[in-house]
């Protein structure tokens, strides 16, 4: 009985090394992959970063727009406009 043990274990753990083999072989194969999407992920920016950017940059120039109106509102308003000011746009209705 202790022989038919002996003779069977090599049998029953040799699914576990086979499988081992294959995993470890599957995993050398799908480096290179993991390893070159990553790179390119870390340098295209994604399309939500970029979104992103464009509105911080629309919004600080609205706001930049909006604060030169104002300014331009007070001149007129004080009655010291430059030359670029349009006072009659500026009046509010």
């Amino acid at each position: 009985m202790r022989r038919f043990l002996v003779l069977l274990l090599p049998l029953a753990l040799g699914g576990c090394i086979v499988g081992a083999v294959a995993k470890t072989a599957f995993d050398v194969a799908t480096i290179p992959v993991k390893v070159a999407s990553a790179g390119v992920n870390a340098v295209l920016p994604s399309q939500k970063k970029e979104d992103e950017k464009r509105g911080r940059e629309a919004r600080k120039q609205d706001e930049e727009r909006g604060k030169q109106i104002r300014m331009a509102m007070e001149r007129c308003r004080q009655g010291k406009p430059l030359t670029t000011d349009n006072c009659a746009a500026l009046q509010p209705r």
